[in-house]
């Protein structure tokens, strides 16, 4: 890995990929694993001041962002997640305490410099400076600039595309006491229409609703949050409550045990040798399964017997009906009384192939 002045000095690099490479390369050194270093806050410091450069206008595809953005929106990026780190204690594990200080120290200096940005005429610009000055807000010293920017967090953050940036809207305008029960349920039911839509869209027998799940679901901007964001964004930061004292400990993981509804109870996760290598063939079926099987048929070629079940979809017009075959880690899916769909269960199904991938 290279060293911080390497890492610096390669940011403002005339190649893009340079540039993008050096970008991923201060995640992983300076905020590595959610923790501070001695390089981190002047390492803050100094790109800080670099956001004014004319270079940081060259847009490109970041390794750890989805779509097309500014150097300046993903240095701003970088900014927040420092800011969310040094904001944790040395007991969360975010780094030694003099680290930790010099990183928390820093925050006034990086917020003079930063708030300039957020009201960049680029809005991904402007979303990121925000998120990073809300969260560099958590320092005592900012906090009577809290009620000039509050507004614009709930305005321009909280409808943000980017969920990590809504959850920073919700987490600091509840800290700074103002009432974010419209945000948590527009989020809730946000996630609950993509969930019932990603549900219809891989329903195979979903006729015209699976169509406009599709369309809807493509219609969506795509979240520009980064997949494993750095910094605590979950909902869930409280630890977990621990069991009372008397109560006994859980018992490890055992064989998958299946009863007469098919449901799988404690589970294990089947080793390479104990899974069946099967092979995808579009439009003909899966393994030893051909599509339009009956159940019947699928029990002779597997050798056991099923656990069937069925559930009506809007009707009986629309009744599915399906089999687990418990010991294959196979349930068939079945429309009309033939095979319509094969799902492998991932912890003890057959290994699949499509092609060489699996």
């Amino acid at each position: 890995m290279p060293d911080t002045p390497d890492v610096l000095g390669a940011v403002l690099a005339a190649d893009p990929a340079h540039r993008v490479r050096a970008v991923g390369d201060l995640y992983r050194l300076l905020l590595n694993q959610e923790q501070v270093f001695p390089a981190t806050a002047p390492a803050a410091l100094v790109l800080a001041c670099l956001l004014d450069d004319p270079r940081t206008l060259a847009e490109d595809r970041w390794e750890r962002r989805a779509g097309v953005r500014s150097l300046r929106a993903e240095l701003l990026n970088w900014l927040a997640s420092f800011a969310d780190i040094a904001r944790l204690d040395v007991e969360d594990g975010v780094g030694p305490a003099r680290d930790l200080a010099a990183a928390r120290a820093a925050r006034p200096m990086l917020h003079d410099r930063i708030a300039d940005f957020c009201d960049d005429d680029d809005p991904l610009v402007r979303e990121a400076a925000l998120a990073a000055t809300a969260l560099l807000r958590a320092d005592p010293a900012l906090a009577s600039s809290v009620p000039r920017y509050a507004p614009a967090v709930r305005e321009v953050l909280a409808v943000s595309a980017d969920s990590y940036y809504r959850w920073i809207a919700r987490e600091r305008l509840a800290a700074w006491g103002e009432d974010v029960t419209g945000l948590v349920t527009a989020e809730k039911e946000r996630r609950a229409a993509l969930d019932r839509a990603g549900e219809l869209a891989e329903d195979p027998f979903g006729g015209q609703e699976q169509e406009q799940a599709i369309r809807w679901l493509e219609e969506q901007p795509e979240d520009t949050a980064a997949p494993e964001q750095l910094g605590r964004r979950r909902e869930d930061r409280a630890a977990p409550i621990p069991a009372a004292p008397h109560e006994p400990a859980p018992e490890p993981p055992v064989a998958a045990l299946w009863n007469e509804a098919g449901y799988r109870g404690p589970w294990r996760i089947a080793r390479k040798e104990e899974r069946a290598e099967w092979t995808f063939t579009p439009y003909v079926g899966v393994g030893p399964l051909h599509f339009g099987m009956t159940v019947k048929e699928i029990t002779h070629v597997l050798g056991e017997e099923p656990a069937v079940s069925s559930y009506s979809h809007h009707g009986e017009a629309q009744k599915l009906n399906y089999a687990d075959f418990a010991e294959s880690g196979i349930r068939a899916l079945f429309h009309d009384g033939r095979l319509g769909c094969v799902a492998a269960d991932a912890l003890t199904g057959p290994q699949v192939r499509l092609d060489a991938a699996r």
